[in-house]
């Protein structure tokens, strides 16, 4: 059973630029709706990075596990179905990779609707496994359903009160 395991923390500097990759550029767009609809089991993603894309299913619960499953699809029909069957906006974003004691972080500058928002994941073999936390990893919002991007892409970031 596949499970990502996964934290996210708010970024307070551009102190990770120093370490990061050149970043890809990401497009999302939801195929079913899942915060506020209790019926909801998943959410169904559509993902492009770059020349690559990927169907995405993850469940429903929001935390810092979740089951998720994701298939390599061909990049002409994920544009499609994020041009026609995508509900809400889309999500865009620059992912970088930010290599720190061992572990990855990918810190994801959003563009579009939610250009801003600046938050940084890092994903765990295990819920209590340890890692450094970098000083530009500010407050963690893991448990905050509205950093989730199936969230972002209801509500853009600058319109919260």
């Amino acid at each position: 059973m596949p499970i990502e395991i996964e934290r996210k923390f708010l970024v307070t500097s551009d102190a990770w630029r120093d370490d990061a990759d050149a970043g890809v550029r990401y497009r999302q767009g939801y195929l079913t709706r899942v915060i506020g609809d209790t019926d909801v089991k998943a959410s169904v993603r559509v993902r492009t990075a770059g020349d690559r894309a990927w169907l995405n299913i993850k469940s429903a619960e929001l935390g810092v596990w979740r089951l998720e499953y994701e298939y390599a699809i061909p990049l002409a029909e994920a544009e499609e179905m994020l041009d026609r069957l995508s509900l809400g906006r889309l999500v865009e974003k620059t992912r970088y990779h930010v290599p720190v004691a061992g572990h990855v972080w990918e810190v994801d500058v959003f563009e579009g609707d939610n250009a801003g928002l600046v938050v940084a994941e890092i994903e765990l073999q295990a819920e209590d496994e340890a890692f450094a936390r970098p000083d530009w990893a500010g407050a963690e919002v893991s448990d905050d359903p509205r950093y989730y991007n199936v969230y972002l892409a209801e509500h853009p970031w600058p319109s919260w009160d």
